[in-house]
């Protein structure tokens, strides 16, 4: 039984054939699904799905692409109140984002500042109701680390589509926090992670499709769905010399543990 710990079923790449989506992952024994928000729209629209499906769980929160949504301080009050919904089972998908351009109306310096203080807000949301946090980084490593290493012992954050070396992730698993793999590590060329999905203890990573991106071996190239997370388990269990079955269970029992609302 597989736990997709990461796919954007709010995304409209989805609109039009949610419910196939969804019996295909069951049907290739994904049993959990978390679904991770972008902005406050898309929030309100996964709350809406998962009140449907018994197996989706949700993250809300505002994506670092995506903060130029919001200004002020009057949109964290309007998070927490969705945050308080029965189905929300983290907060995310938040992070630093330096790889695309500012939007209009942001220098780079100001678009930095703007994501760093959007996540400040969501961490001290994210401690004060007991939730973890799904965290993005792209090309924002060390100032990302530097934002939420201090939140450690009060909240644990999950390094989603997780790239780097163990050496790079070690500090962050030794605070408590996890790192998460993608169908990168299906492909002939999966990088540093290709290493790291090897070494990595069990009970510190978990795995996840980032639907509808990063569709792993075989089907790259094409939209990913959440039951391509067992064609990622598969290709982990062979890295690691183990049965896909017990990796199935290691990374269920990890994500289970860190995400509320799972049983």
């Amino acid at each position: 039984m597989f736990f997709d710990t990461h796919t954007h079923l709010g995304s409209h790449k989805f609109d039009e054939d949610l419910p196939a989506v969804l019996d295909r992952a069951r049907a290739a024994g994904v049993t959990r699904m978390m679904a991770p928000a972008t902005d406050l729209a898309n929030a309100r629209k996964l709350l809406a799905i998962a009140e449907k499906e018994p197996d989706v769980r949700v993250a809300v929160g505002i994506h670092p692409c995506d903060v130029d949504s919001v200004s002020g301080e009057a949109w964290i009050n309007e998070l927490r109140d969705l945050a308080r919904h029965p189905k929300v089972a983290a907060i995310g998908e938040i992070g630093l984002d330096y790889f695309h351009a500012p939007p209009e109306g942001f220098d780079l310096d100001g678009w930095k500042l703007h994501q760093a203080r959007c996540l400040h807000l969501q961490l001290e949301l994210a401690a004060e109701l007991g939730l973890n946090v799904v965290l993005h980084n792209r090309e924002s490593w060390e100032d990302l680390t530097a934002i939420v290493m201090p939140y450690s012992g009060r909240l644990r954050g999950v390094f989603h589509c997780y790239t780097g070396t163990l050496e790079q992730a070690q500090p962050l698993l030794d605070a408590g926090h996890l790192i998460s793999f993608t169908g990168i590590v299906t492909f002939k060329n999966p990088g540093p992670a290709g290493e790291t999905v090897r070494q990595v203890p069990a009970g510190h990573y978990m795995l996840e499709t980032d639907a509808p991106y990063l569709a792993p071996v075989p089907y790259r190239g094409k939209r990913c769905e959440p039951a391509y997370v067992a064609d990622t388990a598969r290709a982990v269990a062979a890295l690691r010399g183990q049965a896909v079955e017990q990796v199935a269970s290691d990374t269920s029992i990890t994500a289970q543990s860190f995400f509320k609302g799972f049983c």
